[in-house]
Parts: structure tokens; sequence; C-alpha cells
């Protein structure tokens, strides 16, 4: 250290010292600005940058939610649907149902109604049948009775008989 300080020539640190000087006015005006300009710029664009993947990153996380609610909402409007689809099923089944048992009732009805009209008309048929059976076989009693006179009175007096009992 101590030849350092021997050597040392005021001339000579001047010209360093003014050419330092010039060297750092130079590369301010012309290196500095510049250089700490585009690191401004560089510094700028990726927060930019980094704004536009916050924002990008926000409206991602808005379309899950969105896609999400309108899932939601497809999912209860297809079981509402089907909730609907279900209730007419089961309404166009019990009124089918419902035309079907009155339908069988009106036949069962009619049935019944026409096995009874059959009914009176063969017991009036079997009525007459025997009413003009009973007259056919009087008759018949009747001729062989009144044919003969002694049966004739016999039979008056019987007949008379049984009216006074």
């Amino acid at each position: 250290m101590d030849q350092l300080i021997n050597d040392f020539s005021l001339g000579l640190f001047i010209w360093q010292l003014v050419i330092f000087i010039g060297l750092i006015f130079l590369m301010a005006k012309y290196a500095w600005k510049p250089i700490l300009n585009s690191l401004d710029s560089r510094e700028q664009g990726i927060a930019d940058a980094l704004a536009a993947a916050e924002n990008a990153k926000q409206e991602m996380a808005n379309l899950e939610a969105s896609n999400a609610a309108a899932a939601q909402e497809a999912r209860a409007q297809r079981d509402e649907m089907l909730k609907e689809a279900r209730q007419i099923k089961e309404k166009m089944i019990a009124d089918a149902a419902g035309e079907a048992q009155a339908q069988a009732d009106k036949i069962i009805s009619q049935a019944q109604e026409s096995i009874e009209s059959e009914k009176k008309a063969a017991l009036a048929d079997i009525k007459s049948q025997v009413a003009n059976l009973s007259v056919d076989i009087a008759e018949k009693v009747t001729r062989k009775e009144l044919s003969e006179k002694v049966k004739q009175h016999a039979l008056i007096e019987q007949l008379l008989a049984e009216a006074n009992i």
C-alpha cells in the first residue's frame, strides 16, 4: 500500500476523476435512463400480466360458479319435469282404472238387468204354460166328471160340503 501512496500523481487523479464523472454522465444520459425505462416497462408488463392472470382466474371461478348454478338449476328442472310426468302418468292410470271400473260396473248392471228381465220372462212363460196345462187338465177332468150324471151330482155335493166348512 505504501507503494501506491508514493506513486500517486495528482494530475492523473484529476484526469481519472474527470473521465469517471464524464463516463457517469454519459451513462446516466444514454444508458441508465433506457435501462431503467426498460426495467420499469418490463416490471409494468409483468404486473399487468399478473393482474390479467388474476382477472382470468376470477372470471374462471365466476364461470365455474355460474356453470354449477346452471347445472343445479337444470337438475332441479329435470327433477320437476320427472315429478310432473310421474303425476300425469299416475293420474292417467287412475283415470283409466276408474273409467274401466265404471265400464265394468255398467256392463255388470246391464247383465244383471238382462238376467232379471229374462228370469221374469221365463217365469211368466212358465206361469202361462202351467195355467194352460191346468186349464187343459181341468177341462178334461170336468168333461169326464160332467158326462156322468151320478158323478156330477156327487161332485156338486162335495163342492158344497167344502164350501160350507
